[in-house]
């Protein structure tokens, strides 16, 4: 009787959904099934509407429970593994591999698409995978290990995908549409091929779910129970790949419900991983079976060219914020953090050997480049005023970017203990781009000026939304994250939508997310460097906060630190560094998650020290970034965003493979 009490809430929000996908189904197929009916009782010939109705609808209903209960049920494997809320399956790099790999395909070898699409997709899928899971072999698939793998390794092929889409739109459009994720058959095989393969998978995630309870316990409670955390956690993690890359080589990207399946599944009352497991996958089918139902009700016969992935945000989002306050009652006490590191004493002269390198590194930035032919050139002074007033510009620009990035970035990730906490996360870059997105579709641009004041402003009142949402909480890191992961997921999907529109100006929204500093003059540049120069110094004055608020709560509060105010304050502080630098940089933040992580690598953990060290680090990121995105291509110029990834992210690979991480 108490288990039954215990599972209302999940049980309710399952029929709940359920109600709601039957309705909307009955409004879509009740015509449909009544002309069947009619025809085959009149014993009619050919009829369209009838093979619609067999080969196309109730296929691409079937399709979409089995998508989204596959996914959800991968999201709550790597929920449970990772011990982090914030895992889904997109972490792992699984879609970004499977894109890259359809793109290489599409433009080197096209031979490969005879042996199917969903073949080279699950080969590119199963290639990211082996990557991440070769870096984190040797710390035993440490859950922080495998975390910080998988993302770089996102973002890496996400970035070099993007940059080929750029260059080759004409050739990659398509990528846009399964990128965004579309549920459209033309047959009953694809279902019944997917079906089959998730069939396979279900005997062993039943076997893994008691193994997987006592992850809960901690990794070295499981050992002293008999488990091999490190050969249960391969284990789970192939699993769940395995799931997403089914789904991702079958019919895209639909990458939010993997997310906030499990997160409503916990919100409504799961408390165990087999629950969790189980209700985790009957709403993610609910899910993406009631969005997908939705879209073709209102796109009627322009539904084919809807993608539901995109849209799948608009219904999960608002769910996901009613049920939010509810987290306080589950939270764990740090979001899949590990227990702060102690503070090591600074080596002598680190920073001083950083500074010294990143001086060297921005003269040569300047100085060697391309000439007007093309050719590689040391720039001869006779020419340093005609070149350098184009040059020092972007560079200054991407630099001061970059550190404020970088800042922002080693706030979140101390203040909420968690990894994966990068500027992006708060909402503020998809404020920024939705902005964009609505000026560019609806009034045809607004020139340089008028875009900061947008994107700025867009940002900001996402921000605003955020905090109003985590109010009555006292701005509970947790609860702040899972706000900005809802709104930044909800706008997201609109930005998705009108970039696989077809709209020639969803190519040139794209490529704004890609991030440029081409044009950059300094004029522009003289109010960055004033916002970078006075938020950096705001965010020294935080070091006491940023050195305590990661030992938890009830010792912040012992050692006198008002946690409300103080998060607060670190919260407005974190958005409006990445609110100054995303009309640089687009909303691209790849350097906020990386530039902490490099500076800890050095073995720099005190938080002055470790703020002054992130600012070089990101800064001396960008450097390599606008250069690379200025000789590369040239006489084109790549987006500097995309281009920072692709930097950054085999340094912070080659950190990974050598250092010991906390488990």
């Amino acid at each position: 009787m108490t288990g039954a009490l215990k599972l209302k809430g999940p049980v309710m929000l399952s029929l709940g959904l359920a109600l709601f996908v039957a309705l909307l189904a009955a409004g879509l197929l009740a015509g449909p099934v009544r002309e069947l009916f009619a025809s085959t009782s009149a014993g009619g010939g050919y009829d369209a509407q009838r093979m619609v109705l067999l080969y196309a609808q109730l296929p691409r209903f079937v399709m979409a429970l089995l998508c989204g209960g596959a996914l959800a049920a991968s999201g709550a494997i790597l929920q449970q593994v990772l011990r982090n809320p914030l895992a889904s399956p997109t972490t792992l790099g699984i879609d970004a591999g499977a894109r890259l790999a359809l793109a290489l395909a599409t433009l080197f070898a096209p031979a490969l698409f005879g042996f199917g699409r969903d073949v080279v997709a699950l080969l590119g899928s199963g290639v990211s995978t082996l990557v991440v899971f070769a870096l984190v072999r040797r710390k035993d698939f440490a859950a922080v290990s495998l975390v910080l793998a998988g993302l770089v390794v996102s973002l890496y092929c996400g970035a070099l995908a993007a940059i080929l889409v750029l260059l080759n739109d004409r050739y990659l459009v398509s990528l846009f549409i399964w990128g965004a994720g579309s549920l459209s058959q033309q047959g009953w095989q694809p279902a019944l091929d997917l079906a089959l393969r998730l069939a396979l998978l279900v005997l062993p995630a039943a076997l893994l779910v008691r193994p997987l309870s006592l992850i809960d316990l901690g990794d070295e409670s499981g050992r002293a129970l008999g488990l091999s955390v490190g050969r249960l956690r391969f284990l789970a993690v192939a699993l769940s790949v395995l799931l997403a890359a089914f789904v991702a080589s079958a019919v895209g990207v639909i990458g939010f419900v993997g997310l906030v399946a499990p997160l409503l599944a916990r919100l409504a009352g799961a408390r165990r991983f087999g629950e969790r497991l189980l209700f985790s996958t009957v709403i993610g089918a609910l899910l993406l079976a009631l969005t997908d139902t939705a879209v073709q009700l209102a796109a009627g016969a322009t539904a084919e060219f809807l993608p539901t992935g995109a849209v799948t945000a608009v219904f999960g989002s608002p769910l996901l914020l009613v049920l939010l306050p509810r987290l306080k009652s589950f939270a764990r006490p740090a979001l899949g953090a590990r227990a702060p590191a102690l503070p090591r004493r600074l080596p002598k002269g680190v920073l001083a050997a950083l500074l010294l390198c990143i001086v060297v590194l921005l003269a040569a930035a300047v100085l060697f480049g391309r000439d007007a032919a093309g050719g590689w050139q040391l720039l001869p002074p006779s020419e340093w005023s005609d070149v350098l007033p184009w040059r020092v510009p972007r560079l200054a620009a991407a630099c001061l970017a970059g550190a404020m990035l970088g800042v922002a970035g080693l706030i979140l990730q101390r203040l909420t203990g968690n990894e994966m906490a990068s500027p992006e996360v708060l909402g503020v870059s998809a404020g920024a781009a939705f902005a964009f997105a609505l000026s560019l579709f609806l009034l045809g641009g607004t020139g340089i000026i008028g875009e900061a004041v947008l994107t700025t402003g867009g940002g900001m009142a996402v921000l605003a939304a955020i905090l109003l949402l985590s109010r009555r909480s006292g701005f509970v890191p947790e609860t702040v994250l899972l706000a900005g992961v809802a709104l930044n997921a909800l706008l997201d999907a609109v930005i998705g939508v009108l970039s696989a529109s077809g709209d020639p100006r969803g190519f040139i929204l794209v490529a704004w997310m890609g991030g440029s500093t081409h044009g950059m003059t300094l004029d522009r540049v003289l109010p960055i460097a004033l916002s970078a120069a006075f938020l950096v110094a705001a965010s020294a004055l935080t070091a006491r906060w940023l050195a305590i608020l990661p030992l938890g709560s009830p010792q912040s509060l012992s050692l006198g630190v008002p946690l409300g105010r103080a998060r607060l304050a670190l919260l407005l502080l974190a958005a409006a560094l990445t609110a100054a630098a995303t009309p640089v940089l687009g909303p691209l933040t790849f350097v906020g998650l990386m530039a902490p992580h490099i500076v800890r690598s050095l073995g720099i953990r005190r938080p002055l020290p470790e703020l002054a060290g992130t600012v070089m680090a990101g800064a001396a990121v960008m450097a390599v970034a606008d250069w690379i995105a200025r000789v590369a291509a040239f006489p084109y110029q790549l987006p500097t965003g995309l281009v920072a990834a692709l930097v950054g992210a085999p340094v912070l690979m080659a950190l990974i493979g050598r250092r010991e991480v906390a488990r």
